[in-house]
């Protein structure tokens, strides 16, 4: 069983920059494919980043790429995504998830980290104009 809690959410402007923080508790951590995605109000989930269990392959959604990195640290336990260029369509609801299931999300794609069995409770960002 694993527990993930997002931190790092907050408020600003077109153009400036954010990192989120995921932090992990329970045991083989370091053997799930991991990821964020984002949900607005009004609109369904999107997968954006994804990172597999050694931490070595990453795929992003078109709507970040080139803006957003996901990383992780397996000996803290810790998944990050930093957010740069931020647009006020980037406001929305960010979750990290975590599937026991996958080493990687390989040929499935970044959109799979939507549906991934283990989530947070999110954090929330605003991007103003």
């Amino acid at each position: 069983q694993v527990n993930l809690v997002e931190s790092g959410g907050g408020s600003v402007q077109a153009g400036g920059s954010l990192r989120l923080s995921c932090q992990a508790s329970g045991y083989s951590y370091s053997n799930y494919s991991m990821g964020w995605f984002r949900q607005a109000p009004g609109k369904e989930r999107e997968g954006i980043a994804s990172i597999d269990s050694l931490g070595v392959t990453t795929s992003y959604a078109d709507s970040v790429k080139g803006r957003f990195t996901i990383s992780r640290d397996n000996g803290r336990k810790s998944l990050y995504l930093q957010m740069n260029s931020l647009k006020p369509e980037d406001t929305a609801m960010y979750y990290c998830a975590a599937d026991p299931r996958l080493r990687s999300v390989g040929s499935r794609g970044v959109a799979v980290v939507a549906l991934m069995p283990v989530r947070g409770q999110g954090t929330q960002v605003t991007v103003s104009s």
